[in-house]
């Protein structure tokens, strides 16, 4: 079995693991009334994020919350693509970290 098969078997396109962490590809939507995993849709996962798409707000609310969702620290998460754009990918750096563990994190806190 691949490493990422637990990952696939969760419906997980959207999270994979890379060499010391993880990568998401996920879909930003600012400006919510608050910040929330809403869930898998095809091979994203979708946020929303209590922040305004300016001067990079938005940005670095999304690497906040993410951190403090998976208890890392926020310089272990970066944007490897996708500044200005809804659709990102995002790498979160942790030995501990699996694909398995970080959806099972995210899944949980989808509303």
């Amino acid at each position: 079995m691949s490493r990422n098969a637990p990952a696939a078997a969760l419906g997980g396109a959207w999270c994979s693991e890379i060499t010391g962490g993880v990568r998401l590809v996920l879909q930003v939507t600012p400006n919510a009334k608050k910040s929330q995993v809403i869930g898998p849709l095809e091979d994203v996962l979708k946020l929303r994020l209590q922040a305004q798409p300016i001067e990079g707000k938005a940005n670095e609310a999304l690497l906040r919350f993410l951190a403090e969702l998976l208890d890392v620290p926020r310089s272990r998460i970066s944007i490897s693509h996708g500044l200005t754009s809804k659709r990102k990918m995002v790498e979160v750096l942790g030995a501990a970290l699996t694909a398995e563990k970080v959806m099972r994190v995210l899944l949980a806190d989808a509303q």
